[in-house]
């Protein structure tokens, strides 16, 4: 459990400590959840509980829909985003929608609950020529023959080439790679597999440094991580995220973007190169499409821009 989460529960009556046990339990192990996602609701619903200590209510089957407002409120009053709240609704109403299913409440009082939408940003993406300068930049690096200079290649077009995220290419291990179909099979979120394709280019980078640059930092316990460290461990994500803004900050004139950024990118060029929504929700792992369609107003914008600079009419 994450600190503010564990400090969170430490303070909660021994009854409601034991119910976020064991909802704790149920998401890693039923749900099949990622760490990271049983941290974040776990962390949520810790608050929740702890305000509703402080109003006096010592069991979940006590929960209203009068204290889950009061605590979404509780949250606006100390600033919190929309984006934030949004997502605490989010996971008020995934525990009580498993308390009834359990028998631990009567009835799902997260089911009427509302929360406010949130404010849906326009990623920012690198140009084509943007994304060209980053691969071409970093090759040059390489050319030295060095295995970390080989592995930052390979890991930067495979970003590019697939648009899957930084957990998803930390955790790819060597047989997850087919090289005769040039596909990447990517284990995502909620344990979800996908094949997800990529192009010559990464195809070409991922054989130097699986022939040339892996080789040179396996160690015993390096295991089947197809990227590894300086050291010869897994690849950590930290190390990809610094790696990604390193390498942009030296293109002229990018944004300040990391890899989800460049993930927001392949999507984005994908779609203004004729693929359709269905195919890019695929590709990305979207469980739902409107989270696609996001970069659909990406694409329209630049469309809008070449439009006003271009046309007499505009």
């Amino acid at each position: 459990m994450a600190d503010d989460a564990q400090q969170e529960a430490d303070a909660l009556p021994e009854a409601l400590a034991r119910v976020l046990g064991d909802y704790e339990q149920h998401l890693a192990v039923e749900r099949d959840l990622t760490p990271h996602s049983v941290r974040a609701y776990v962390t949520d619903v810790a608050g929740l509980l702890e305000h509703a200590r402080r109003l006096g209510l010592d069991d979940v089957g006590r929960l209203d829909l009068r204290t889950l407002r009061s605590w979404l409120a509780q949250q606006q009053s100390l600033g919190r985003s929309r984006t934030t709240i949004a997502r605490r609704a989010t996971a008020a109403r995934v525990f009580t929608a498993w308390l009834a299913r359990t028998g631990r409440a009567e009835q799902d009082v997260g089911s009427s609950l509302a929360s406010p939408r949130a404010h849906r940003t326009l990623p920012a993406v690198l140009r084509r020529d943007e994304a060209d300068e980053l691969i071409r930049a970093a090759t040059d690096l390489a050319d030295d023959g060095s295995p970390v200079g080989l592995r930052d290649v390979a890991m930067l077009e495979l970003l590019y080439a697939t648009g899957i995220r930084v957990g998803e290419l930390a955790g790819l291990d060597v047989d997850d790679v087919d090289r005769e179909r040039n596909v990447v099979r990517v284990l995502g979120k909620g344990r979800k597999e996908r094949s997800v394709p990529f192009g010559r280019p990464a195809a070409r980078a991922l054989d130097f440094w699986t022939r040339h640059g892996r080789p040179q930092l396996v160690v015993e316990g390096s295991g089947p991580a197809l990227f590894l460290g300086a050291r010869g461990g897994r690849i950590d994500q930290r190390a990809v995220r610094t790696l990604v803004h390193k390498r942009i900050a030296e293109v002229p004139g990018a944004p300040d973007i990391g890899p989800h950024g460049l993930r927001h990118t392949a999507a984005t060029h994908l779609l203004e190169g004729g693929a359709d929504l269905r195919s890019v929700q695929e590709l990305l792992g979207h469980a739902s499409l409107a989270t696609t369609q996001l970069y659909t107003h990406v694409t329209t914008d630049r469309l809008r821009a070449a439009y006003r600079q271009a046309h007499p009419r505009a």
